[in-house]
């Protein structure tokens, strides 16, 4: 009961890249930066053991960016054709690529990565992988008839390496829609219809992370004028209670999201976002406990499964630790006073 695990991304070392950058410079190339991956992987299934992290993540050592990651292995885009476009319904600017042709899977996308957690690791292994909404949210539609039919050629890609990843031995993928929250009624049109084509046949858990962001500013100053409720998913909750996704991971920990409704979530697991990753503040093990105490009013306790709000990436790495190490005290204070 009350098992910890990550939204997404901690930050990289400073050894492999730029640090409190969400877009960070590699500091090394080819084969030093291939084994310096390699080493970050490692380091990341030790600090979340270490952290008493119950299901550990690859933590996205090997991805400049979320996105931008996976797509760095798909044929048909052209990263030379960047150009300036607005995501998240235009929250900000982005400099995106161009999908110039149809789009393929190059060869396998963390295979490396894949093999060599589950290889270190006897505890449960999540994968997250960025979903088809979010990805066509954030690159240039050069080639495909509209959103819809760039969505459903991605959802395949994301498939083959989903398949391809239960196959390593990883227990839980988790599709990444930050765009959910924006986009409501093309939700409930294609983006979940996207999200089950990602997870035709297969066997393991599967999640889907939805967010109001990363704690950078631009996020930070968007959600100040959402208002005193956000209640975005009031649309979403429904149609995601009615799909095929088993796990719901949703932002909780001074969020301005009405904890009620979680309830709208049913018989879903949640992913109980309890650290928050827009301020610098740890959080107490008590912290902790106090939102799963709330989320109780609404969701069983066999349900939750306290996390992070979203990735870490852009934080500092000393205060990400320190986080990692709450959530994993405030898991276990759970378990002891409320299991």
């Amino acid at each position: 009961m009350f098992e910890a695990t990550l939204a997404g991304s901690l930050p990289k070392p400073s050894w492999l890249a730029e640090p409190d950058k969400l877009w960070p410079a590699w500091r090394l190339a080819g084969p030093e930066l291939a084994a310096a991956k390699r080493d970050a992987t490692l380091l990341a299934i030790k600090e979340q053991e270490d952290a008493g992290i119950d299901i550990v993540t690859h933590r996205e050592p090997s991805r400049q960016h979320f996105v931008h990651g996976f797509l760095e292995h798909v044929e048909g885009i052209d990263f030379s054709r960047r150009v300036e476009m607005g995501i998240r319904k235009d929250r900000y600017k982005a400099m995106v690529p161009t999908v110039a042709g149809p789009v393929g899977l190059k060869a396998r996308v963390h295979a490396t990565e894949a093999r060599l957690a589950r290889a270190h690791t006897k505890r449960r292994l999540k994968f997250t992988l960025p979903g088809p909404m979010t990805i066509v949210d954030t690159i240039a539609n050069g080639y495909y008839t509209d959103n819809i039919e760039l969505a459903m050629a991605f959802a395949g890609l994301l498939n083959q390496e989903a398949r391809a990843l239960a196959a390593d031995g990883v227990d839980v993928i988790q599709f990444d829609e930050p765009a959910f929250n924006v986009f409501t009624d093309e939700v409930r049109d294609w983006g979940i219809p996207a999200l089950h084509r990602c997870i035709e046949g297969l066997a393991c858990v599967t999640a889907v992370h939805i967010c109001y962001g990363y704690g950078i500013a631009t996020n930070r100053d968007w959600k100040a004028s959402l208002g005193g409720e956000w209640r975005q998913y009031e649309a979403i909750f429904p149609a995601l209670a009615a799909s095929h996704i088993q796990q719901v991971s949703i932002e909780c920990r001074n969020s301005r999201v009405p904890i009620g409704l979680l309830g709208l979530l049913e018989d879903k697991d949640v992913l109980l976002g309890v650290i928050d990753v827009a301020t610098d503040r740890i959080e107490t093990a008590e912290d902790v406990v106090a939102t799963i105490e709330q989320a109780m009013r609404y969701v069983s306790a066999e349900r939750i499964f306290p996390c992070t709000n979203c990735g870490m990436a852009p934080m500092h790495r000393d205060i990400a630790l320190a986080k990692l190490a709450a959530l994993g005290r405030g898991a276990a204070l759970a378990r002891d006073k409320l299991g």
